[in-house]
């Protein structure tokens, strides 16, 4: 007997998981955005982006933003600075111009970058700050 493998989300799959919403390439965003988990854009996006997560610009995407987010993965264009806590990655068909601050950093072959680069400390849990009220753990 074969089993049937059933797709319930055709969101696309990354090396760090499924993406949770997509902006479609017909899609245009003006404003503040700011996410927990992750975020795909495929259209145009303008103002700024926060984000907990990870975040893709999707091939043919323009985003004119300022980004801050945990990873980012840049296939379209963008035009503004990014700080990715734990990774970006450029691929071929990426354009970036604007300055980078992240701990790990993937460029492919044929890549547009106009801006500079600093590498900063992937922030582990345990070197995050503390919330108010949060206790410390202490090892005995």
């Amino acid at each position: 007997m074969s089993r049937k493998v059933i797709q319930v989300n055709k969101n696309p799959v990354y090396e760090n998981g499924m993406v949770a919403t997509v902006f479609g390439k017909d899609t245009e965003f003006y404003g503040d955005l700011s996410f927990s988990k992750s975020l795909q854009i495929n259209g145009f996006f303008e103002g700024e982006i926060i984000a907990k997560g990870f975040m893709v610009v999707g091939e043919g995407a323009v985003v004119k933003a300022n980004i801050k987010a945990k990873s980012v993965v840049i296939s379209g264009t963008v035009y503004g600075n990014i700080e990715a806590d734990s990774k970006l990655e450029i691929m071929p068909s990426g354009k970036l111009y604007g300055n980078i601050r992240t701990a790990k950093l993937k460029i492919a072959d044929g890549v547009v970058f106009e801006g500079n680069c600093e590498m900063i400390k992937e922030q582990k849990r345990a070197d995050l700050p503390k919330k108010k009220g949060e206790a410390e753990a202490i090892d005995a």
